[in-house]
């Protein structure tokens, strides 16, 4: 099978857009760039579509590796049949290779190998085939060196027999069905932890029980983190019945001889001591792969929309990182996020310098022309929210609570020092905080995505397969939207298409040295930066008032010619045209098809014409918690209050309601109709009014819920 049949055989895509995604992947294109400027070329697929083509590349070369590993090594023991060759150069999946490689690999000391040393290989294959004398006569010939009696000739037969039978793909394949439709996953608390403190977060899962199959992605997850945490202990289980049977079918097909007795004897142990253990692993592992798939889109998604949360944009921004005992941390940002200034005020307990606190935050604003203030929302938000909020300023600043989740870990990152010197860590986490309202985009890709919050169980799932998707997700947001090649840090020129943090530091250090850049043309004189980057990069880089104003644009320099062309019919120049939609709606774009651009392409540049640059993100609202709310012993039942959906899971979503604690909308709770997608119903970030249907101060748990509320 060639590689464009897999994948064709996989997404049942087209054939011709199969086959130039791959090849413009052979040549090193990235998703966004394919996506966006090469549509004549793969049909018009989107980044979801061509992501998959991606993953199944790697797959398929995986595979392909695998092969070659395994047929050299059976080669190299002069097992290798043409049979046998032809079956695993067929085979689809890993899964298959394995299954064909698993009789020659090599064994440790097992029952069937120390039998075979006794030469009890014939006797077993003349039991397995039912043919010749009686079992118990012909094993009498077999009584001789190290076996002592027939009784152990025959058991050493079995033994062989045990191992041939768990070694049979088809036998493999019949009970993987049988798992996959039947196994239970079951759990039970392990002695002595029932009254564990620690352990009560899992005390549903003391005595559990249900179809492995059904159970969800999270849940499944929170079991396997008990087991890791030693609270309880899984089992994944069918029929043992059905499933003897199920095998039973295979190796005896009704086929009656004396030996069949020994046959039976045979499935027994192969199922008991290998067949099941290796099988029964095998379903929970596949099961927490597809647990793991499902947590990490959910994550995906969650990450997706933080990023491309809503900007203030380039504002004057007071950032605050609120405290107690050690104070709030204050620092004033330019327009373009640069410090000016930073310093300490001590509002709240112990020290309840409020008074001076307040002309001190009036001050700050006057002084460095503020235009809007970022709260973090940790420690202390909303009495130092209260206090800003009360203070009487002399112009006008809005005030929004940011979420902090991730500051201080980018505080004390290699990054933060790099950018800050000579400033400690709370001076970093301010910044972080004030950053994140100007730009959340430009501000989070400086931080590990795990470490954001918006996820659930991502310590639990594969961590490789994690981090490649949720760097996709970054790579796509950024984009999706644009980076200023001027003031863009290299955390975030790192992401762009064909960049990468080589080369985004080669563009700061040249920005360093030569100062603004005029054109994307000049790219090409950043070191190491060659055409191919060029091509990859160049439409997703922005030169905000350059020498082009195309280079405003997501137009990729490619097709200039073609804008200027369009300007050239119409008899105005290129500034003329961008921004103006009557000259925009004379254009007929089908009289500049070529062989390469086409209408797909054609309709993507008039619309970039019409609003060069445009930032794709929403702006940033305004919103405020409730009043009544301080801690979660203000919540009270029945009670309806503002919040913010500040994670999704699949089971609900999770709303910070303005104290410490976020409660839970389970998905039964979003609305009176059936939910099936949590994201059908809700966004990240989006504002909501909840109702308080329960609070659970011991375990400071709260369920709310979003049916009935205006």
């Amino acid at each position: 099978m060639s590689l464009q049949e897999y994948v064709i055989r996989h997404t049942h895509l087209p054939e011709r857009g199969v086959v130039n995604t791959l090849k413009l992947l052979d040549e090193d294109s990235t998703v966004p760039f394919i996506a966006r400027y090469r549509k004549e070329m793969t049909g018009n697929l989107d980044e979801v579509q061509i992501s998959e083509i991606q993953k199944l590349k790697s797959a398929f070369e995986e595979l392909q590796k695998r092969k070659e590993a395994v047929l050299k090594s059976i080669e190299e023991q002069g097992a290798l049949t043409t049979g046998l060759k032809e079956d695993i150069l067929k085979a689809s999946s890993l899964t298959e290779v394995e299954d064909l490689y698993l009789p020659f690999k090599r064994k440790r000391n097992t029952r069937a190998g120390v039998a075979r040393e006794k030469g009890l290989e014939p006797l077993a294959a003349m039991l397995m085939s039912r043919s010749g004398a009686q079992p118990e006569t012909a094993a009498v010939r077999f009584v001789k060196g190290r076996v002592k009696t027939a009784e152990e000739a025959l058991q050493g037969a079995v033994d062989i027999m045990a191992e041939w039978i768990s070694e049979n793909s088809g036998v493999r394949e019949v009970l993987r069905r049988v798992f996959s439709r039947n196994a239970e996953i079951s759990a039970a608390v392990i002695k002595g932890k029932e009254t564990d403190d620690q352990a009560q977060k899992y005390r549903q899962y003391f005595d559990w029980n249900e179809p492995l199959n059904r159970c969800p992605s999270h849940r499944l997850l929170a079991m396997l983190r008990a087991e890791k945490e030693a609270v309880v202990r899984l089992k994944v289980v069918v029929d043992k019945e059905v499933a003897l049977e199920s095998v039973e079918r295979i190796v005896l097909r009704n086929k009656p001889s004396t030996s069949v007795p020994y046959v039976h004897q045979a499935v027994k142990e192969a199922y008991e001591r290998l067949l099941y253990p290796a099988v029964s692993n095998e379903a929970l592992k596949e099961a927490k792969h597809k647990a793991d798939i499902t947590a990490i889109n959910v994550f995906s998604s969650n990450l997706r929309q933080l990023l491309l949360g809503a900007p203030l944009g380039e504002k004057r921004i007071l950032g605050i990182d609120p405290g107690y005992k050690s104070g709030c941390k204050i620092v004033c940002l330019d327009e373009r996020g640069e410090l000016i200034h930073n310093e300490n005020i001590y509002p709240h307990a112990p020290q309840r310098e409020s008074a001076k606190a307040v002309k001190k935050l009036r001050s700050l604003v006057n002084a460095y022309q503020i235009q809007a203030i970022a709260i973090g929302n940790g420690t202390a938000s909303r009495e130092t929210e209260a206090l800003v909020r009360k203070t009487a300023f002399d112009r006008e600043v809005q005030v929004f609570v940011v979420n902090e989740s991730g500051a201080s870990v980018y505080s004390a990152s290699s990054i933060a020092r790099r950018e800050f010197p000579d400033y400690d860590v709370t001076v970093r986490g301010a910044v972080s905080i004030g950053r994140r309202l100007a730009d959340p985009l430009a501000e989070l890709v400086k931080i590990d995505p795990k470490s954001i919050g918006v996820g659930q169980y991502q310590h639990d799932v594969d961590q490789s397969l994690l981090k490649t998707e949720l760097d996709a997700v970054v790579m796509s947001c950024v984009n999706h939207v644009g980076v200023n090649l001027n003031t863009a840090s290299p955390s975030l020129l790192g992401y762009v298409s064909g960049i990468g943090p080589a080369l985004a530091e080669n563009i700061v250090a040249y920005r360093s040295e030569k100062g603004e850049i005029r054109s994307r043309k000049e790219l090409l004189k950043v070191a190491r930066l060659g055409n191919k980057a060029f091509e990859q990069s160049a439409a997703f880089l922005r030169v905000v008032q350059g020498d082009n104003p195309l280079d405003n644009s997501a137009i990729h320099p490619e097709s200039y010619g073609i804008v200027e062309q369009m300007a050239f019919d119409l008899g105005v120049e290129v500034s003329r045209l961008i921004g103006n939609k009557e000259l925009i709606a004379k254009i007929t774009p089908e009289k500049y098809c070529s062989g390469a651009i086409g209408l797909p392409t054609l309709t993507d540049i008039l619309k970039e014409l019409e609003k060069p640059g445009l930032d794709p993100r929403e702006k940033a609202g305004f919103f405020e918690f409730s009043k009544e709310l301080k801690t979660i012993e203000d919540v009270k039942l029945g009670m309806t209050v503002p919040g913010i959906v500040n994670n999704i899971t699949n089971f609900g979503c999770f709303v910070d309601i303005g104290i410490k604690e976020s409660g839970l909308v389970h998905i039964s709770n979003l609305s009176k109709e059936f939910v099936s997608d949590v994201n059908t119903v809700v966004k990240l970030h989006q504002h909501v009014e909840v109702k308080v249907l329960d609070v659970d101060l011991q375990r400071k748990r709260i369920q709310l819920s979003m049916v009935g509320v205006e």
